[in-house]
Order: structure tokens, then C-alpha cells, then sequence
């Protein structure tokens, strides 16, 4: 979940070229950062703890050969000793890394033994040290490089700046890692996003792969020793320039992105849809998989398979699937949507799915990730960059295209197709109504206080629920619990008095279904606020959607989206970066 940037090319200014870079990856980890540059044969290191946003310029030389990180905290504490990058004894090399070494104290405690010291509490010095160890075996750092990256389990991806030969080195396995290049030189980075529109040509390093970047870059595959020069191809990166505009917030910007991405998703190659609705007929069982937001998005998508398609649908937590996997067959298919596409417990389960036979599909949002490469079905979001930590825009549009596939293999395309347009309708006429806004505003002001807030939902609202929780938990650091309507009296119903505050999701064919459950929190003394087309008695507020029939449950989370906007600047939270979470989570 860690971001990696290097440089080497004719710029003089290689640590504010990667400074620049890693200010683009830090939404994959902001909790330190650190530079390494090559001066004269020696290797200059700047890091720090917090944000790297925070800093204006390096206080390091001049150079034209620079690699650099941003961190997410998973293998030792937030401090400036464990940020990368992370020196080798002799100060030859520097290495920065992305993942977790899952045999860490295994080697560690072996290295030890050896009489190897140890600085930080990382993973990642044991990666160092253990290179230094077949250093010293085999005098050849490559090979060295080499020896150690193949004892490391796990998914990891490491990079390291040799001042020796004045080169970067990097190896791929999991985590994601790009070659780009301009008329200046070449740059590796952990996405194509931090590229930048100025990359002529670009080249994703596969699992195994070993780069060589120096004037003549050259590409190892680590488990045939087959070497081949890079080979690179065209680059088009103009389409995920990153650019607040005039919002003060990347979420409020990507919330109101909302009816564009719906759009993309109506222009889906209908020719693709068809052909992934002849696949999913003819299996015997479809899973849907992900994790966190996007795995509330794949629950959504089995939700609709099952209502419309009357498909047997079963949704996956992509770190709770290894007990579905003796279930696993080659007549089986499966679907993983994700922003990233390098969620690494999703991969884990379709890596295992490929080795059943299992027929593959992705609805991804970057460009070139894992989860592509492993499909048999490829679709693409197309939705643009989407910075805030929080997922927004990419859920909606997860879910529009799941409701999309589910009406194509129910023969009803084309009313799938009017209900979208008139959901992208609806959905910029409710964002560009300011009273919406202000309404949703004074209901962040009433849950100001409160600790613990409740969300309701039932049968197509489930999910939405779901969803609506966790983004009240990632934006406001709150306690936040959806519950499905009808469990609330089997034990919830004893948490509610007069202080709690549930948010009551509803469809307008759910007036009814959801009364019990409302009247009981009521009678109670807790408060309802509804998401609904109607108001009712027994609401004491109300949030008003557009009627707009069978994606009204689509609709829903926006209103909960921008109420996890409002209530977390209300209450002073960095909104695009909360606290302790990544975008990309490319460790399990």
C-alpha cells in the first residue's frame, strides 16, 4: 500500500522530480516518506514522518538519479527510522519497498545469527540485509538482488538505488510497478496515475520481472533467467491528470463526477455485454468478490444478479473467499470489481480461481492492473482518477454496470439503458441543487455529537447501507452500524434510547416493509432520519431522492456520500486522507 518513484535521466533535479511524483502516490500510504538521490558516487537520504503534500522542496543535492517512497505503516511503528528508503551497511545502496515480507522474523532471527545489525523494526531492512548477506556470497549485487527476492513470501515489490553503477533496480511480485519515459529519461512508479501526461511510453513490469534502468534498460525474468531489452509501449495518460478544479476537496469533486460516470457506464460496448451475459448463462455458479467499498459494490452486483437474472449469485470478502474455494470449479465464474485492480486478498482468490480454470472477469478503474491481466473479461470504469481515500464515484459506477450486466442477461438492455439516463439525469439535478446540500449539511449538524449513528436497509438498500456505513467510519471516525431491517429486534433494537440517531434507507416499494422496524426504534425514543421519496409520520427528518423505479437503490448513496462529506469537515477530519487507511491496498 506504500507508493514507490524513481528517476534517472539528463534533469539535474531528480529529488524534486520524484518529490513531485511521490506527492501524486501519497494516497497510497501518508504516514512517512523518504528521498534517496545519487551525488559524486554518494547516496544523499531525506525522510520524515507525515505528509509529504506538507513539504515545498528536498533539502537534498543535485542529481539526475533519484528513487523515492511514501509510506503506509504496516511492518514497524510511523517513525523516521522506519520510513524508506533504507540504506545498506556500507551505504552502497538504498532499497524502498512495497508490500509485506510475510517471513520477515524468520529470516530476521536467521540473520541475526549471522551477525547482521539491525536499525528499524521494518520488513523491509531484513530485504537489505538479506541482499547484503548473497553480496557477500556471490560479489555480484544482481545476483544478489536476485537470491534474496525469491526467499521473500508474499506479495512485494522493492526498488533500489545502486550508486556502484549508478542505475535503479527493481523487482515486481504483487504490487504493482511501472516503467515510463519521456525525452529525458526513464521513471518507475507504483501507478501510471503519478506518470503524468508527459510519458511518451510506458512498460508494467509483471510478477518476476526485474528492471534494470539505466541507459539501456533491460528486463529479467527471475524464474527462467531469460534477459530481453525493455520494450516499451505508447503511452496516453492524458486522462488521469489529477486537478482539484474549484472544489476544496477531491471527494466533493469525484461525488459530483457522479452522472459522468454513469455515462461511461452506459457506453459500455454493448457487444462485450453480450458476450459476458452468454459466459455467466452458461455457468454453474457466479462469484462476486472484493473488499471493503468494493466488496460491498460486488455484493450489490450478486444482489442484482440474483433480482433481474436470475442467476446463482454468491458475493465474496476477498479475505474471508479460501472457504468457498473447496466449492471452486472450472464451470464456475467469477467477477472482482476494484479502482485499483491490485487489491492484493481479491488477487489472491482469482490467482486461485485461474488455477481451477475458472472463468475471470474485472470491472477495474486504473489502467494496467493485476486483476486485468488476469481476466478473461476486461472492463474498464473509465471514471478518471479518483484521489479521495474514500471511494465514491467508482462504487456508483461498480454498481450501475452490475445493474446494467444483470438487465443484459435478462433480455432487458434497453430498459436498463433509460433507467441510467435517467439516474445520470437525476443525479445532476440533486447535486446541482444547493438545497440538497444544505439539507444534508443541518443533518451533519444534528449527528455532530453523536457517537454511535445506525443505519437501516432491506433486500436492494442492503448494500447501500453497508456502503453508507463505511463511509461514516472512514470519513468521520465515528461508530457506524448498518443493520438489515428486519434483524434490528433480534438484538440492536437494545442499543437504541434517545440519543441514537438511523438513518432509514428506503425504496418507494419499501414504505411498508420498513414501518416495523421504524416504529420500533421511535417507540424507543431514537430518531429516523429517512432516505426516502416520501416523507412519512414517522420520520423526524427527511432526506428527499427523485423517484426515478429500479435504480432508486443506486441513487441512495449519494445522499450518504455527502453526508459523510459534510459531517467529517464539520468536524475538522482530513477528508481526502483519513486517518490510518490507503487507497491501494496491495498488502493482506
Amino acid at each position: 500500500m506504500c507508493g514507490i518513484y524513481g528517476y534517472n535521466g539528463s534533469f539535474k533535479n531528480a529529488s524534486e522530480i520524484v518529490l513531485s511524483g511521490l506527492k501524486s502516490l501519497d494516497y497510497r500510504g501518508y504516514d512517512s516518506w523518504g528521498i534517496a538521490t545519487l551525488k559524486n558516487n554518494q547516496i544523499f537520504i531525506q525522510k520524515n514522518i507525515g505528509k509529504i503534500e506538507d513539504i515545498k522542496k528536498t533539502d537534498l543535492p543535485d542529481g539526475n538519479l533519484s528513487l523515492g517512497h511514501t509510506r503506509w505503516a504496516t511492518t514497524g511503528s510511523v517513525s523516521q527510522i522506519n520510513a524508506h528508503p533504507h540504506f545498506s551497511t556500507d551505504k552502497s545502496f538504498a532499497l524502498v519497498q512495497n508490500g509485506i515480507v510475510e517471513n520477515y522474523l524468520e529470516l530476521k532471527s536467521e540473520l541475526i545469527k549471522k551477525g547482521y545489525k539491525f536499525e528499524s523494526e521494518t520488513d523491509t531492512e531484513v530485504i537489505v540485509r538479506l541482499i547484503e548477506k548473497y553480496q557477500k556470497e556471490t560479489k555480484d549485487l544482481l545476483e544478489a538482488i536476485k537470491k534474496a527476492f525469491l526467499e521473500l513470501e508474499g506479495r512485494n515489490t522493492i526498488a533500489l538505488l545502486d550508486s556502484i553503477n549508478h542505475q535503479i533496480i527493481a523487482v515486481r511480485n504483487g504490487s504493482p510497478l511501472i516503467v515510463g519515459k519521456d525525452d529525458s529519461g526513464y521513471f518507475i512508479s507504483s501507478d501510471t496515475l503519478s506518470l503524468g501526461k508527459n510519458i511518451s511510453q510506458y512498460y508494467d513490469l509483471n510478477n518476476f520481472e526485474l528492471v534494470i534502468l539505466n541507459s539501456s534498460p533491460q528486463i529479467i525474468n527471475l524464474e527462467t533467467n531469460k534477459i530481453s531489452d525493455l520494450k516499451l509501449k505508447k503511452a496516453n495518460f492524458e486522462s488521469l491528470v489529477v486537478d482539484k478544479g474549484k472544489y476544496e476537496h477531491f471527494m466533493i469533486k469525484e461525488i459530483e463526477e457522479t452522472p459522468l460516470v454513469i455515462n461511461q457506464v452506459i457506453n459500455t460496448n454493448k457487444n462485450d455485454l453480450d458476450n459476458f451475459a452468454k459466459a455467466i448463462k452458461k455457468a454453474k455458479t457466479v462469484y462476486t468478490v472484493g473488499s471493503g467499498t468494493a466488496g460491498n459494490a460486488a455484493a450489490q452486483i450478486a444482489y442484482f444478479l440474483r433480482d433481474f437474472s436470475n442467476i446463482k449469485a454468491i458475493s465474496l470478502v476477498g479475505a474471508n473467499a479460501k472457504e468457498y474455494y473447496k466449492f471452486f470449479t472450472k464451470d464456475d465464474l467469477i467477477i472482482a470489481p476494484s479502482q485499483s485492480g491490485e487489491t492484493a486478498d481479491v488477487l489472491e482468490v482469482l490467482e486461485f480461481a485461474k488455477s481451477k480454470n475458472m472463468t475471470i472477469a474485472s470491472y477495474v478503474n486504473m489502467p494496467g492492473s493485476m486483476m486485468t491481466r488476469l481476466s478473461d473479461f476486461k472492463f474498464m470504469a473509465n471514471a478518471g482518477p479518483e484521489i479521495c481515500v474514500m471511494s465514491t464515484k467508482i462504487f456508483t459506477s461498480q454498481i450501475s454496470w452490475g445493474y446494467l450486466l444483470a438487465k443484459t442477461i435478462a433480455g432487458d438492455y434497453q430498459n436498463a439503458i433509460k433507467n441510467l439516463k435517467c439516474l445520470s439525469v437525476a443525479a445532476q439535478n440533486y447535486l446541482q441543487d444547493k438545497n440538497n446540500h444544505l439539507e444534508i449539511k443541518k443533518i451533519a449538524e444534528k449527528l455532530f455529537s453523536s457517537q454511535d449513528i445506525f443505519l437501516l436497509g432491506k433486500s436492494q438498500n442492503f448494500q447501500i447501507a453497508n456502503e453508507g456505513m463505511i463511509k461514516l467510519i472512514e470519513g468521520t471516525y465515528k461508530h457506524a452500524h448498518s443493520i438489515p431491517a428486519g434483524d434490528l429486534k433480534h438484538y440492536a433494537i437494545t442499543l437504541i434510547d434517545k440519543n441514537v440517531y438511523t438513518i432509514a434507507i428506503l425504496s418507494s416499494d419499501q414504505l411498508n416493509d420498513m414501518n416495523s422496524a421504524i416504529n420500533e426504534i421511535r417507540s424507543r425514543g431514537g430518531k429516523i432520519i429517512a432516505i426516502s421519496q416520501k416523507n412519512q409520520d414517522n420520520f423526524d427528518f427527511l432526506i428527499k431522492t427523485p423517484k426515478i423505479d429500479e435504480v432508486d437503490n443506486i441513487f441512495n448513496v449519494i445522499p450518504l456520500q455527502l453526508l459523510s462529506y459534510y459531517l467529517s469537515s464539520k468536524l475538522g477530519n482530513n477528508i481526502d486522507k483519513p486517518r490510518n487507511i490507503a487507497k491501494s491496498v496491495t498488502v493482506k
